[in-house]
């Protein structure tokens, strides 16, 4: 039927797949899964039910009190949601958040500093360690700050604010190159 609608990633197409500039890479990466965890389950237990239905490659994010992203870049089986389902009942709710929200890569040796221009969040590695994540601000949109390398970050954006973050990213990395020449 060619009026039903038809999935196209937000950040699909030549412009907005990747940018390079004098050390920092901002990527669209794919659209995979994203679950929204909700209850009084530890993370090393909720890791091991991840596994069991089939999250294993997926990161575990805490995204507030007793609330967790999971994140990974395979898309999302619906055996495996029901799974997870059925595992936390009566521990946790999930929530499939897919649809709803993209992540974005930010890395490089200026990635600090390019994040720096655009939220108050101590990005040190002494202060936010790789596996540390955090909700807040860039700019006046909402977003989920997680680090996932020495120098590689990820942030997690409802989908109708990506291309208005990506588009703030690319300005604050041009600045952030000018900052450093």
């Amino acid at each position: 039927m060619p009026d039903l609608p038809q999935h196209r990633s937000v950040l699909a197409g030549t412009a907005h797949s990747s940018i390079a500039a004098s050390g920092i890479r901002l990527e669209a990466l794919p659209e995979g899964h994203l679950l929204h965890v909700l209850g009084a389950i530890e993370p090393a237990a909720l890791a091991a039910e991840l596994a069991k239905a089939g999250f294993a490659e997926s990161s575990i994010r805490k995204a507030g009190f007793r609330q967790w992203f999971v994140a990974g870049d395979q898309p999302l089986a619906h055996a495996g949601l029901e799974a997870l389902t059925a595992a936390l009942a009566g521990k946790a709710f999930v929530t499939d958040q897919s649809h709803g929200r993209l992540r974005i890569g930010v890395s490089g040796h200026s990635s600090r500093l390019l994040l720096s221009k655009g939220t108050a969040v101590d990005l040190d590695p002494a202060a936010f360690a790789e596996g540390s994540s955090v909700m807040t601000m860039v700019g006046h949109i909402s977003v989920q700050i997680a680090r996932t390398g020495d120098d590689t970050f990820e942030l997690t954006v409802l989908r109708s604010f990506a291309e208005s973050l990506w588009e703030d990213l690319s300005y604050m990395a041009a600045s952030a190159v000018k900052d450093e020449a």
